[in-house]
């Protein structure tokens, strides 16, 4: 067990100490994350970035009801004192913690940690350990904002970021995809020493840029970013908003789109209030809404990689329009077939799409390649973690051309890997969805043993039906929109 694993596991474990607080598992990380972002800064010698006299130390000497008094008090003057990032951290921020006690344990257990082999390890390491700690635990209900870091990870090594390129998440969530962006890019950059300093200023300041719907969310976003050297006194370009409002429109446009953006409709049944879609201005799916922004948001050139559910591979009407403005505008070069289990929150199957802005909007897909990685493959969860090992032969077949253009060959129906032509696909209705492997494992959910990812299994389905209900009612009009929101 390496340290930062350590430390995330005693950390974690401290939920426990709270429960008689009435501090939820959401409450609890946000909670936590105030905390050890202050320490994190007087540990990575950052603290002038907060005012005087609201800093690690003033906090940790203090006892009982003045450090809770304290406490409170700091989160308030930080929200209105503070400086860029650090006041849109603490922006209306307020403790749940109501006995003094607890907040002196959770202080003196942060304070009594390993922090000198910590900082050997990464104490942004350590942050996204705990990021997805919470995204693991069914019961926090945050593995809906949560990529699995593998999936990223080979997102990003087949996109290959590259330095003065700036790269957009319109579904930011805790900032997953940038960062996984910022580290390829260092990683062959020295670190950014190898770059000019102008070039460094670009790659800190607007390199990366998106928005993120969920308050609290876009907090640990922003904690995240800074604690790994993206941003500086600004918000590292990643914003509170909504992507399907005009806030979208102000986005810009981007060398390269990494995302998986929320599943289901709208609540309320609202749709994007964008005034620059035409294909999904008059529908609440949000899946189909983003990927318009995505097509639209990509430089000539640019790149993306985007998490969707099956449905929009298959979905009619505005669907297939999407569908084909996405292969007359795009080079659509390649979908991966996701194996289930990773999303449960959701309770769909997932893909992930690739494809190239044309320089024209016109006839831009020629051949669209499928690697199905879905078909007799077993199930993933707390028993059977998804790996980047599972998904090494995809990458080796994808080629290292970012753009989808690497040699490839057709492996023929008994393999993962085949290749459509765009006349296949229309044949087909423009239906992506494309399967040919017989399946035959059971249905991978019958292989979990975990109660947790049972129960998460079951709740993600009924929010599918939920979903699918909604939906149906909004295309034949009526009342039962209203119904199923209030059963949600």
């Amino acid at each position: 067990m390496t340290v930062t694993t350590d430390i995330v596991a005693k950390l974690w474990n401290l939920c426990h100490i709270l429960r008689d607080d009435g501090i939820t598992y959401n409450e609890y990380v946000t909670e936590l994350t105030y905390l050890l972002f202050l320490k994190m800064l007087a540990e990575t010698g950052q603290e002038d970035r907060l005012p005087e006299g609201y800093r690690w130390n003033d906090l940790v000497r203090l006892e009982g009801n003045a450090q809770l008094d304290f406490y409170r008090r700091l989160l308030l003057d930080l929200g209105a004192k503070g400086r860029g990032t650090v006041q849109a951290i603490f922006a209306d921020a307020q403790t749940s913690l109501r006995k003094p006690t607890n907040l002196k344990t959770l202080v003196a257990a942060i304070d009594s940690l390993d922090w000198f082999s910590a900082r050997e390890e990464g104490l942004s390491t350590l942050y996204e350990g705990l990021l997805e700690k919470n995204a693991a635990e069914k019961k926090s209900g945050a593995g809906q904002y949560f990529t699995p870091r593998p999936l990223i990870d080979c997102i990003i090594r087949l996109l290959k970021p590259q330095p003065g390129e700036v790269i957009q998440d319109p579904a930011a969530g805790t900032g997953g995809f940038l960062v996984a962006a910022d580290h390829a890019i260092k990683s062959v950059t020295d670190d950014l020493f190898s770059l000019t300093e102008s070039q460094r200023f670009f790659q800190r300041n607007n390199a990366f840029v998106g928005l993120e719907l969920v308050p609290d969310t876009h907090r640990l976003c922003l904690m995240n970013l800074m604690l790994h050297g993206i941003g500086g006194d600004t918000e590292a370009g990643v914003s509170q908003g909504d992507t399907l409002s005009p806030e979208g429109e102000h986005l810009g446009q981007a060398d390269i789109i990494a995302t998986n953006p929320p599943f289901g409709t709208k609540k309320g049944g609202g749709r994007p209030t964008r005034g620059d879609f035409s294909v999904t201005a008059d529908v609440s799916n949000k899946q189909l809404a983003f990927v318009e922004h995505i097509i639209r948001a990509l430089k000539p050139g640019g790149r993306a990689a985007v998490v969707v559910p099956d449905n929009v591979l298959f979905e009619d009407n505005a669907g297939r329009a999407l569908r084909q403005m996405l292969m007359e505008w795009c080079d659509l070069h390649t979908i991966l077939r996701l194996p289930t289990g990773i999303f449960y929150a959701q309770g769909v199957k997932t893909n992930v799409i690739f494809f190239t802005r044309g320089k024209t909007a016109k006839a831009n897909t020629k051949t669209v390649w499928v690697y199905d990685m879905r078909a007799n493959m077993q199930s993933f969860g707390k028993t059977k973690l998804l790996t980047l090992d599972h998904f090494a032969e995809f990458e080796n077949l994808y080629g290292t051309d970012p753009l989808g253009k690497s040699p490839r060959t057709d492996m023929g129906e008994d393999s993962r890997w085949r290749s459509f032509t765009r006349d296949q696909i229309a044949e087909r209705n423009d239906n992506l969805d494309i399967s040919w492997l017989r399946d035959d494992s059971t249905d991978p959910e019958d292989g979990l043993s975990e109660p947790a990812d049972i129960a998460a299994a079951i709740m993600g389905h009924l929010q599918t039906a939920l979903d699918e209900i909604a939906a149906l009612a909004e295309e034949i009009g009526g009342d039962v929109v209203e119904t199923v929101e209030a059963a949600e």
